[in-house]
């Protein structure tokens, strides 16, 4: 769903003083209010900034509190969107669902490959339109499809997108089927690394990394770098994600690519204890990201969007110990992307949320909540599994340390050897 800017609130801080205020002061400030200095807030830079791009639509109480005394004004006045105002918003996030965007990309598929067999001499403009169009579609689907289902597809579709390579086209038809092939191979490999098939993920990270050079489309080749970081953060290569960071940081431009390159190194930094080198890469994604124009696509997996720097930071804040913020950035998660009935649009992002707060609750000594948050967090039916066993085995330590013989503290390590055998034996019916 993209996000409509707060005009309100950001001419309300330009009016203060003699020139505006500047997003730092103004976060100050908040801190300063009576219920910032009773409540402890941690206003930011960045928070003022989500909320003017839109991305929050409703703060946190303590929040709107604070600013409805620094301001004088009502949340409405300041342009939020109270949750009574929100449910057309969802309704319209919810119809996006993930067998919509399958279906539309066949239809897509069948219609565009009939007008190719009736002129099989050459493609037209047409045709690269609608490839364009189906690899963003299934791009999309990303976040809810299952994932054999779409790696299925995807492989399909990759196949024949490749197949035209070899035919009549012109030079800037080639560049841009060369494109779409190196997003596919993308694609395919996030989907083989979710599924624990880790040679063929390295080899569709390779070929899209070759395709991308061969194109000399940097971002391309930028993602391509990413998904080594991902790789190398998730299997404790963190001096390895710093430098594929680097590699990637160097084509990137200014684009999605670079914001996400750069928060892996913050996640990077964090795991190595590097606590200011942690907070200047989550600082510096933030200000990447405010020079980018709103996505028309934010489900799109290779489109950073604000709220996914707020799925990063929650990590990060988890992983340091600064629980307050954690619990914090993993609540805005939930409430952004959880719907009325329960159901969310975005599983692995809720799923990686409920496993920062299972971290908290642990810290914190409520060990009943940590296996509530952890255990729902491996039940959403479009799931990375090399990532929640990676994530989980966090917890299963401070558990197997601070709680040894507690019931539930053995209910979540079954858990958790019951997805490793999952992933293990290709056997997703075991949860």
């Amino acid at each position: 769903m993209s996000t409509t800017p707060n005009i309100q609130l950001t001419a309300w801080r330009e009016a203060q003083g003699d020139g505006g205020w500047s997003r730092a002061q103004m976060a100050t400030a908040v801190n300063g209010t009576p219920t910032g200095i009773a409540e402890g807030l941690m206003c930011d830079e960045e928070r003022i900034r989500r909320w003017e791009r839109g991305g929050v639509l409703w703060p946190h109480r303590p929040y709107r509190q604070a600013l409805e005394e620094l301001t004088g004004l009502s949340m409405e006045e300041l342009g939020f969107v109270p949750p009574s105002r929100q449910r057309e918003r969802r309704m319209v996030a919810a119809r996006i669902l993930p067998q919509d965007a399958l279906r539309t990309e066949a239809e897509l598929f069948s219609t565009m490959e009939l007008a190719r067999i009736a002129d099989v001499s050459h493609i037209g403009s047409g045709t690269v339109e609608a490839i364009q169009e189906a690899v963003e579609l299934l791009c999309r689907a990303y976040p809810n499809t299952p994932a054999r289902l779409l790696r299925d597809r995807v492989k399909q579709r990759l196949s024949y997108v490749l197949g035209l390579l070899n035919g009549r086209l012109t030079l800037a038809q080639h560049r841009e089927i060369l494109i779409q092939a190196g997003w596919l191979a993308a694609l395919l490999g996030c989907l083989h690394y979710d599924l624990g098939e880790r040679e063929h993920a390295e080899a569709a990270r390779l070929g899209a990394l070759q395709m991308g050079r061969q194109a000399e489309h940097g971002e391309l080749e930028a993602w391509a770098h990413e998904m080594a970081a991902w790789f190398a953060l998730t299997e404790g290569r963190y001096e390895d994600v710093l430098e594929a960071a680097e590699r990637g940081k160097a084509v990137a431009g200014t684009s999605s690519a670079l914001v996400q390159l750069t928060l892996q190194e913050a996640k990077a930094h964090a795991r190595l204890q590097h606590r200011r080198e942690a907070a200047a890469a989550l600082e510096q994604g933030a200000a990447l990201l405010a020079k980018l124009p709103t996505p028309v696509h934010p489900d799109n997996h290779f489109v950073f969007d604000n709220t996914k720097w707020i799925f990063y930071a929650a990590t990060v804040y988890a992983w340091q110990g600064h629980d307050a913020r954690a619990e914090e950035h993993a609540r805005e998660i939930l409430a952004r992307h959880t719907r009325s009935d329960g159901t969310t649009n975005a599983p692995m992002r809720v799923a990686n949320a409920r496993l920062d707060l299972s971290l908290v609750h642990a810290r914190r000594g409520d060990l009943d909540a940590a296996v509530e948050e952890a255990i729902t967090a491996f039940g959403y039916q479009r799931r990375s599994l090399t990532d929640l066993i990676n994530r989980g085995q966090d917890l299963n330590r401070i558990l197997r340390k601070r709680y040894p013989g507690e019931r539930r503290a053995a209910e979540f390590h079954e858990r958790l050897m019951t997805a490793q055998r999952a992933l293990a034996e290709d056997r997703p019916d075991l949860l």
